[in-house]
C-alpha cells in the first residue's frame, strides 16, 4: 500500500513539473527563441530592508501582468550583425572619447571585437534607439514569415514591470536564486565566475530561472521601454509601459559584468539617456526582445 501512495505522489509531482515547464516559441528564422511568461500579480520594487536597495525602487506596489513572451537570452553579436548586414543601419558611437562603436555594413566588424560572425556574446554598445531599430527590422521579418504570429503581437522591448516579473520568476528574494549573491550564478564584479569584472560571458553561460530565462541578472544591463521616473509614485499597475516621466531617459535593468553585486537584484534599476549622450555604456547595455500574447 505504501508503494502505491509513493507512486501516486511521484506521478502528481511529475505532472506538476511538466505543467510548469516553460513553453518555448520561435516565430521565424531570424526571430529569437522565446518562452511564454504566464500572467500573474506580484509586488514590484524592493522592501526597505533589502541590502543594496536604492530609493528609486520604491514604494513597493502590486502589479498585475498579462501573459507575454520574452527572449530566452539577450540579443547576441551574431544576431545584431545579421541586422546590420541586411539594413546598413549605423549605430551611434557609444564612447565618443575612445571612438568605440559598431561599423556597418563595412566588414561586419563590431565593438566589442568578435572573431567570428557566430559570436554568442551579448550585443552591447547599443542605445535605446538601436534596440528599437533592430526590433523594427525583426517585426518586418515576422510579418513576412509568420503573419499569424504578427497578428498576435509584434516584438517590442519589455516594460519595467514585465522585466521584473520575468526576472523574479515567482520569487520574492533579492535574486531569483535567493538573497545572497552566492558563487557562479552570474557575471559581475564579485559573482565568483571566471568572467567576473573582466569580460562578457557568452549568452546562456549560467543556469536559467524558473521561467527558463538566462542572464536576467549580470553580464549586461538591459533596456526597457519605460520612461524614467525617480520613484514608483503614480506607476501603472497593469504591467504596461510607463509613458510619463523623463522620456529622454529610459530604465535599464539587470546589472552588468563590471557592477558590484548590489546592482544584481531583481528590483535594481538605473537610468540612461536613450541616445547615449550622458552614459558610458560601451561595455554595459544590451537588450532582449518581448512580445504580447493574446
Amino acid at each position: 500500500m505504501l508503494w502505491l501512495v509513493l507512486l501516486l505522489v511521484l506521478c502528481i509531482t511529475s505532472t506538476a513539473f511538466a505543467a510548469a515547464a516553460p513553453r518555448q516559441i520561435k516565430d521565424c528564422a531570424e526571430c529569437p527563441a522565446m518562452v511564454a511568461i504566464p500572467g500573474g500579480t506580484f509586488m514590484m520594487g524592493s522592501p526597505k530592508w533589502e541590502l543594496g536597495r536604492f530609493d528609486s525602487e520604491g514604494p513597493q506596489h502590486q502589479v498585475t501582468i498579462r501573459p507575454f513572451a520574452l527572449a530566452i537570452t539577450d540579443v547576441s553579436d551574431a544576431a545584431f550583425l545579421a541586422f546590420l548586414r541586411e539594413t546598413g543601419y549605423q549605430p551611434a558611437l557609444c564612447d565618443q572619447i575612445l571612438r568605440l562603436g559598431w561599423r556597418s555594413p563595412g566588414g561586419g566588424v563590431a565593438y566589442p571585437p568578435v572573431d567570428s560572425e557566430a559570436s554568442q556574446s551579448p550585443a552591447v554598445c547599443l542605445n535605446w534607439y538601436d534596440a528599437e531599430a533592430y526590433i523594427a527590422w525583426l517585426n518586418a521579418k515576422l510579418r513576412a514569415q509568420n503573419p499569424e504570429a504578427a497578428a498576435e503581437g509584434l516584438y517590442r522591448l519589455p516594460s519595467e514591470a514585465e522585466w521584473e516579473f520575468a526576472a523574479r520568476a515567482g520569487t520574492t528574494t533579492a535574486r531569483w536564486w535567493g538573497n545572497e549573491i552566492g558563487s557562479g550564478n552570474a557575471n559581475c564584479n564579485g559573482c565568483g565566475s571566471r568572467w567576473d569584472a573582466l569580460l562578457l560571458a557568452p549568452v546562456g553561460s549560467f543556469g536559467p530561472n524558473a521561467f527558463g530565462l538566462y542572464d536576467m541578472l549580470g553580464n549586461v544591463w538591459q533596456w526597457t521601454d519605460d520612461c524614467w521616473n525617480e520613484s514608483y509614485v503614480g506607476a501603472p499597475t497593469d504591467g504596461s509601459v510607463w509613458k510619463k516621466g523623463d522620456c529622454t531617459r529610459r530604465a535599464l535593468r539587470g546589472g552588468s559584468w563590471s557592477n558590484v553585486p548590489e546592482f544584481l537584484r531583481s528590483a535594481a534599476r538605473i537610468k540612461a539617456d536613450a541616445a547615449g549622450r550622458d552614459f558610458d555604456y560601451s561595455n554595459y547595455a544590451g537588450f532582449r526582445v518581448a512580445r504580447s500574447l493574446q
